[in-house]
């Protein structure tokens, strides 16, 4: 029963969540004001009503369209709120504790970092310091001591700009983003060093399975931010219900 009220709370304050990270995930990019300002429909600038701002159900009843001109939102929303409520409700069934709260802190702050790169190839240093900060604040809660998460942060960061330096210099471009490094290297923060190699091997998997099933040739990119950051934290997920079980 507790577990149960955990993970009811978990996905409502995820869903709260998530309608703010897919207003950052939307407006930043446009060089907009993210904390500034209320929300409002981008077709008519109407000013949206408190109940048309109720994550997940506000949309369901609106049908998706805006009360004013039917003018479509952006699916984004519902979509990050989804996945926000997901994280949320999920990490405290596992661990109605410390340890659940810390499991959802890093699934939500992984999430405008996976959007971001997958729409824009863009992982901005102010997200992933905020990632990395909050590994050194609370990752004992996952990842255990502080001297693992540190040799972590460095062995996940240290991997992959190696691994972009041998690429480069073996297929004479670019293989992977400025910022797939320091995104490693802060989940190594969280995390430590041991599961690195697991979650690297996930998230090249999942890369794959996407350009196959795209059909995509082999210069056409693919972000891995999203899959560095979906690996990490199926990983996370496996390492605390291992440790409760």
């Amino acid at each position: 029963m507790i577990a149960l009220l955990a993970a009811l709370l978990g996905a409502v304050a995820g869903a709260i969540i998530g309608s703010f990270l897919a207003t950052l995930i939307l407006r930043w990019p446009q060089g907009l004001q993210v904390t500034r300002g209320r929300s409002r429909c981008d077709g008519c600038a109407r000013t949206w009503s408190p109940l048309e701002l109720v994550p997940l159900l506000s949309r369901a009843v609106l049908g998706g369209q805006c009360r004013g001109c039917g003018a479509s939102i952006d699916p984004l929303h519902t979509r990050v709120e989804l996945t926000a409520a997901v994280v949320g409700g999920v990490a405290l069934a596992l661990s109605p504790d410390a340890s659940g709260l810390a499991l959802a802190a890093f699934g939500w702050l992984l999430i405008p970092l996976c959007w971001l790169d997958w729409r824009h190839f863009w992982l901005p240093d102010r997200l992933t310091l905020l990632l990395a900060l909050g590994g050194l604040a609370a990752g004992n809660w996952l990842g255990g001591g502080v001297v693992d998460r540190l040799v972590g942060g460095v062995a996940g960061w240290g991997s992959l700009a190696a691994l972009s330096i041998v690429y480069r210099r073996l297929r004479g471009r670019d293989g992977l983003g400025r910022g797939d490094p320091k995104l490693f290297g802060a989940v190594g923060l969280w995390l430590g060093w041991l599961p690195l190699a697991p979650i690297l091997a996930l998230a090249a998997a999942l890369g794959l399975a996407i350009a196959l099933r795209r059909g995509l040739a082999a210069l056409d990119p693919i972000p891995f931010g999203p899959m560095i950051g979906i690996a990490s934290w199926i990983a996370a997920a496996g390492l605390l219900a291992a440790r409760i079980s």
